[in-house]
C-alpha cells in the first residue's frame, strides 16, 4: 500500500446514533434518526438514553481488538454538537467531548492512529435551527462548523495519535436535473467552505494533520482543487459506502465484478484530482439476497466482494470499514464478522 497507508474501521454510531447500528434504541419510539428519537423520547428521556449508549457501547477492550485484528487507524465521526452548550447552540443534543478524549487515550495506548470526521449530516436537523442538509444557505451555518473544526484542531493538535482530520460527512450537493434543482450546498460554497476548513487546522495545529475533503458523490469534481504546490497534506475521500446502492441489479459472481469495476472508475476518476486518495467507507454489503442464494453461497460471495475491493483499495493512502461493530452484528457492515476470516496480512 501507499506510503503511510491507514487501514482501519470506522467507530460509526459512538457519538451519534444510527439506527442501522443499534436499532434496539430506536424500536420503541419508531423513530429512524435521532432528532426524531429526541422528539418521541422527549429531551430527559434521549439524554439518559445517549449517555448510557456512549458510556457502554465502545470500551478500552475494543481498540484492542481493533489492534490486534490487524488495523493501524480508527475513523471517527464527531457530532457538530460535541462540546455541548460550550459550542454553537446544539439544541436538545449532549456535548460527548470527554468521550473523544477517551478515543484518542484508548487508539494511542495500542498504537492506533485517529483520523476525526466532522459529521453535520442531515438525520441532525436542529444545528442553530437549521438544515444541515444544504436547503438553506450554506454561509448560514458555515461559520460555526469553523469554529467546531478549529476547536477540535486546537485540542488534539499535540496528541500522537491526531493523524488527520475529515472536514465533513457525505456533503450533498446542489445538483441540476432537467428543470429541478435538488437540495444540497452549491459546489462553490462546498469549495470555499474546504480552503476555510484547511486553514483553520492549519491555524490551529500546523502543517502536520492531513485535511481530507469527501468529494460529495462527484469524484470527478476536483481535479486541480488545492493543488499540493499551494496545499500540504490535503487528501480526497472517495466512500465506496453507497457503492452497491448504484448498482441494484448486481447479483451473482458477475454482479461482484460489475461492483469492482464501479469502485475502480470511482477512484480512477478521484486520482484526477492530484489528490492523494483514500476511501473513507466500504463495506462487504451486497445489492439484495438473490433468491436461489444459500445463507453460506452469500456469506462466500460477500468474502468475494471483499476481496475485489481490497485489490482495488491497494494502492488507496487509507481505507476505512463501515463500521467496527453493530449491536446485532450486521452482515456485510459489521468488521467482527465480514473481516474475521480474512487474515492481517490479507488486510495489508
Amino acid at each position: 500500500m501507499a506510503e503511510r497507508a491507514l487501514h482501519g474501521v470506522n467507530l460509526t454510531g459512538w457519538l451519534t446514533l444510527e439506527s442501522w447500528v443499534t436499532p434496539e434504541l430506536f424500536a420503541e419510539s419508531g423513530a429512524l434518526d435521532e432528532p426524531s428519537l429526541v422528539s418521541s423520547l422527549g429531551r430527559k428521556r434521549y439524554r439518559a438514553l445517549v449517555r448510557t449508549h456512549r458510556e457502554e457501547f465502545f470500551e478500552s477492550s475494543d481498540f484492542v481488538r481493533i489492534a490486534s485484528r490487524g488495523f493501524n487507524a480508527v475513523r471517527l465521526p464527531v457530532p457538530w454538537y460535541v462540546y455541548g452548550s460550550k459550542g454553537p447552540e446544539c439544541g436538545p443534543y449532549v456535548g460527548c467531548v470527554d468521550y473523544v478524549d477517551k478515543a484518542f487515550d484508548w487508539a494511542e495506548e495500542v498504537g492506533l492512529k485517529v483520523v476525526l470526521m466532522l459529521d453535520a449530516s442531515p438525520g441532525h436537523r436542529d444545528f442553530a435551527n437549521i438544515a444541515i442538509d444544504g436547503s438553506l444557505d450554506f454561509r448560514d451555518y458555515k461559520d460555526a462548523l469553523l469554529e467546531v473544526v478549529s476547536a477540535l484542531a486546537r485540542r488534539y493538535a499535540s496528541r500522537d495519535g491526531f493523524f488527520g482530520f475529515e472536514v465533513l460527512a457525505s456533503p450533498q450537493v446542489q445538483r441540476h436535473q432537467w428543470l429541478q434543482v435538488t437540495d444540497g450546498i452549491q459546489l462553490p460554497a462546498l469549495r470555499n467552505y474546504y480552503r476555510d476548513a484547511y486553514q483553520a487546522i492549519r491555524r490551529a495545529a500546523g502543517e502536520d494533520p492531513v485535511v481530507i475533503l469527501p468529494d460529495a458523490g462527484l469524484p470527478g469534481s476536483w481535479r486541480h482543487f488545492m493543488a499540493q504546490s499551494r496545499y500540504e497534506n490535503v487528501w480526497l475521500d472517495c466512500s465506496m459506502r453507497n457503492l452497491a446502492d448504484a448498482h441494484r441489479s448486481a447479483s451473482g459472481p458477475s454482479g461482484v465484478r460489475r461492483l469492482a469495476d464501479g469502485a475502480r472508475k470511482r477512484l480512477s476518476d478521484a486520482k484526477k484530482s492530484g489528490l492523494p486518495t483514500m476511501v473513507g467507507s466500504w463495506s462487504g454489503a451486497l445489492p439484495y439476497a438473490d433468491s436461489l442464494m444459500t445463507p453460506e453461497g452469500r456469506i462466500a460471495l460477500e468474502r468475494v466482494f471483499i476481496s475485489e475491493q481490497l485489490a482495488v483499495f491497494r494502492n488507496c493512502s487509507a481505507w476505512f470499514f463501515e463500521t467496527w461493530k453493530t449491536s446485532g452484528r450486521l452482515s456485510g457492515w459489521d468488521a467482527r464478522v465480514s473481516l474475521a476470516t480474512f487474515e492481517r496480512r490479507m488486510l495489508d
